[in-house]
């Protein structure tokens, strides 16, 4: 349990970020009133900037845990700092690999009763389309039970392209969808079956939220 000295530390640095990508991108947010009142709870966001859990974080009231590669607190001290606050766990290159230890690790931090945040597609997509879904959010989602709220967001691919250590000011949008309920995918299926249907379900969603901003941008 975070003591009232970080989670006042926390609201802080989440409403300057918040306050800055109003300012600088022009920050668009829909269905907060998706998310569950209370963890536990996965968010499963596409992924395609180092921005997006910087978005994710300012975006949401609440603090998220997730993994982040450990070379991203190796560069500036600033962002590192802004990065632990905002709930990320720094791991090497060789765990964040690991199916097995991120899962781990995600299914404990669900026990202690934490909402947690991972990017599904595995890494970032260069062009800001969704890539296919990994196997593991199915997993981790069959394992714990938990509710799960797709997340897709959209602009931060020019806002903060990958290679990119400078924020532009491309205008971001991010919107929380309908939670996914695990056990009611998993009703009277076998398990593999179970996680192929909520992983296409999941998919499915992230799609078609991708489309609704493509529409936009061609209108």
């Amino acid at each position: 349990m975070t003591s009232f000295k970080d989670r006042v530390i926390y609201q802080i640095v989440r409403l300057f970020c918040l306050f800055f990508l109003k300012l600088h991108n022009r920050i668009s947010i829909q269905g907060l009133e998706n998310v569950p009142s209370l963890p536990p709870f996965i968010m499963a966001v596409n992924h395609c900037s180092n921005l997006d859990p910087v978005v994710v974080g300012a975006a949401f009231p609440h603090r998220l845990r997730y993994l982040a590669k450990v070379e991203l607190f190796q560069g500036s001290k600033i962002f590192a700092w802004l990065l632990r606050t905002l709930g990320a766990i720094p791991v090497s290159r060789e765990s964040s690999q690991s199916a097995g230890g991120a899962l781990k690790t995600f299914l404990q931090l669900i026990e202690e009763g934490q909402a947690v945040l991972l990017f599904p597609e595995g890494a970032r997509s260069v062009d800001g389309r969704l890539k296919p879904l990994e196997g593991g959010v199915a997993l981790l989602a069959m394992k714990s039970g938990v509710p799960v709220v797709p997340v897709y967001i959209s602009g931060t691919h020019r806002a903060m392209p990958v290679g990119s250590s400078r924020i532009g000011w491309n205008k971001v949008s991010i919107t929380f969808g309908e939670p996914i309920e695990p056990k009611a995918l998993a009703d009277g299926v076998a398990v593999k079956e179970a996680r192929s249907i909520f992983l296409k379900e999941l998919e499915s969603r992230l799609s078609s939220m991708e489309q609704f901003y493509l529409a936009k941008s061609d209108s």
